[in-house]
């Protein structure tokens, strides 16, 4: 795996393209103890946040690979909604959610989880009506995710992003479009176009993962080696629960993500970010490297529990921890 060297400084280029004093981190409610709703930042569109000339770098960045741009280009891609059936049948909860499950690990989702929708979801300035939300999930091929950081010759690592993208783009209309056949409403929020949808503060509530050290989710399966997407839905629904299995305190000891980040931007302390204590990358170290190399994944590509086959290992050896404290 390449590794870029910790000294990163931005190009002359890149600084011309940052808002001069403003900072995403405060944008990102960064030291903000009181709750507030998410402002749009990336991939909102460009003029709802002062970093839309550095969020367009990022796209032609990537856009130097044409491996990286047809992978993305899949990502955009997708049919309309249908009209909502008007007439559904009349089943249970856990039936509907049974139905629903089975029709997206059937189509291309590898994850399924399920949550009620709730206000620190939804970005500030959108809305969302319907009352629930499911959320997908797609494993990178990690033997492509590892080559990580992504470059102008070599766009495996951001390409093989764009194909998870897509994927989960394909799988989320299906499902919504299977939903509305069955007579309800249901949306689609696939990435990495964001909208209303903040997609791993749902897919933790969800039962999916644990939020790491990197800001991304750490899945106990595949790690943070993954994609979201969602599908908010008025279908009755049986809901999950978070199912924390030890991330968070591994997190706490482990320094792999935050050593081998080019610019330095993951810390080893929890921040208050929005109300929330929680663990968190710094914005404005971190955005400069990611549009200057269409991308980036280091962080998730060295998780430890993103390589095939530890998770399991991890969470053996996390519970006899848990056992022997008592």
């Amino acid at each position: 795996m390449a590794r870029a060297p910790k000294t990163y400084t931005p190009s002359a280029e890149f600084l011309a393209a940052m808002p001069p004093g403003a900072s995403g981190n405060r944008i990102n409610g960064l030291g903000e103890r009181d709750f507030r709703r998410a402002s749009p930042m990336f991939w909102h569109p460009p003029e709802q946040h002062p970093f839309g000339a550095v969020q367009q770098m990022a796209g032609a960045s990537c856009r130097e690979s044409p491996e990286a741009l047809e992978a993305f280009a899949a990502a955009y891609d997708h049919p309309p909604l249908e009209p909502i059936h008007p007439d559904p049948e009349v089943l249970t909860a856990t039936e509907w959610t049974d139905r629903a499950r089975d029709f997206a690990l059937a189509n291309e989702s590898d994850l399924f989880g399920a949550t009620m929708v709730k206000e620190h979801y939804i970005v500030q300035g959108y809305s969302i009506e319907d009352p629930n939300v499911i959320l997908l999930g797609f494993p990178h091929d990690y033997d492509q995710l590892k080559q990580a950081p992504s470059t102008a010759e070599n766009g495996a690592c951001i390409a093989e992003v764009g194909r998870q993208y897509a994927r989960g783009t394909r799988a989320a209309f299906a499902l919504a479009n299977w939903i509305r056949r069955q007579g309800f409403s249901a949306h689609a929020f696939p990435g990495p176009r964001a909208s209303s949808l903040l997609l791993i503060p749902a897919a933790i509530d969800a039962g999916m993962g644990e939020l790491g050290k990197h800001g991304s989710l750490i899945n106990s399966t595949y790690g943070s080696n993954l994609r979201l997407a969602g599908v908010t839905t008025d279908m009755p629904l049986d809901f999950d629960r978070a199912k924390p299995f030890g991330a968070d305190d591994f997190c706490a000891n482990c320094r792999v993500c935050a050593d081998a980040c080019p610019p330095d931007a993951i810390t080893h302390e929890k921040h208050w970010v929005r109300g929330v204590e929680r663990w968190y990358t710094d914005f404005d170290k971190c955005i400069p490297y990611f549009a200057e190399n269409a991308g980036c994944a280091v962080c998730i590509a060295v998780c430890p529990w993103s390589r095939p086959g530890v998770a399991d290992n991890l969470l053996v050896k996390l519970a006899r921890r848990r056992e022997a404290a008592g």
